[in-house]
């Protein structure tokens, strides 16, 4: 019976994989790979956490702003005046 292309990659993959996992510098190789992988699959889980905690802080600056209201501007008199100085003018008398 004829192997299909498939077949026969699949089967070449097979050894190519067996003979590897032999080779003691393949092996670290396949491990360091796996353990990349696992330390991937950690920090995705991470950042999903970081993306909730985000949205949770989006909500609470918003129930925030609601509970403060709207900054008000300050009015007309409460603003400082500078008072006018007065000169000093000597009068003949005072000489």
């Amino acid at each position: 019976m004829a192997k299909s292309p498939i077949d026969r990659l699949a089967s070449l993959g097979e050894e190519v994989l067996g003979k590897a996992s032999q080779n003691p510098a393949a092996n670290k190789l396949v491990q360091g790979a796996m353990q990349l992988k696992e330390r991937v699959d950690d920090l995705s889980k991470r950042v999903r956490g970081l993306e909730e905690m985000e949205k949770r802080l989006n909500q609470l600056e918003k129930r925030v702003a609601k509970l403060e209201g709207p900054t008000r501007k300050p009015s007309g008199a409460a603003k400082k005046t500078t008072a006018a100085k007065k000169t000093a003018t000597a009068s003949p008398d005072e000489i």
